[in-house]
């Protein structure tokens, strides 16, 4: 049965928190208030919430998952980066930017693209999201709530309930999302390359 969580944005009260984690950590899709627009999220190595998530989303292997974080003390262990790469990311981060970075091993095979071995890391800048990711230890496999007939992020709860509510395990209304996604940059290359400009400054990545 699908939960409706009314989550404080500033002040997450640890006792939903945990709810929300433990629907998480028992197989469930959660949509979610991020610093850009609201997400999907799911655990890593959960296939089935992975491929109940293609199907909200539509979409094919191709497509570019992103491994949302807490802050960048695990990068090493699911993306390759050097020093170069790193200073980038640590001065734009927290964020709402989205790095395609080549993969580790770590990262599970379903969420990569077939022909290269890429992922996407975010941190984001938002209070609620990081009081997940510190109850859960780990990083959500996410993707942005984007539904395939629209041309728009959600970005309010109660539209998401009455949308799809029915389809995932929980929605958290943590109040109104921006409805612009994140800014995509790929850094597989060690030169920044912008993908996606979205609501991420592209400045510190074409001086």
């Amino acid at each position: 049965m699908s939960q409706f969580f009314e989550i404080h944005p500033e002040n997450p009260q640890p006792r939903l928190i945990k709810q929300a984690v433990d629907i998480l950590r028992s197989g469930g899709v959660i949509a979610y208030p991020t610093d850009s627009a609201y997400a999907l999220g799911c655990c890593l190595g959960e296939k089935k919430a992975v491929e109940r998530i293609k199907w909200l989303r539509s979409l094919d292997d191709k497509h570019n998952f992103t491994l949302v974080c807490a802050d960048l003390s695990e990068l090493s262990t699911y993306a390759k980066v050097d020093n170069v790469v790193f200073r980038a990311l640590k001065n734009t981060t927290p964020g709402p930017y989205t790095f395609i970075l080549n993969a580790t091993s770590e990262v599970p095979r379903l969420l990569l693209h077939p022909k290269r071995r890429a992922i996407g890391i975010r941190v984001p800048d938002h209070v609620l999201t990081h009081a997940l990711l510190e109850e859960l230890g780990a990083p959500l496999m996410s993707v942005t709530l984007m539904l395939p007939d629209e041309d728009l992020p959600l970005h309010d709860a109660e539209d998401i309930r009455e949308k799809i509510g029915k389809l995932v395990d929980l929605v958290i209304d943590g109040g109104n999302c921006s409805i612009d996604p994140t800014t995509v940059v790929d850094m597989r290359s060690g030169a920044p390359e912008i993908l996606r400009e979205g609501r991420g400054d592209v400045t510190p990545f074409t001086d």
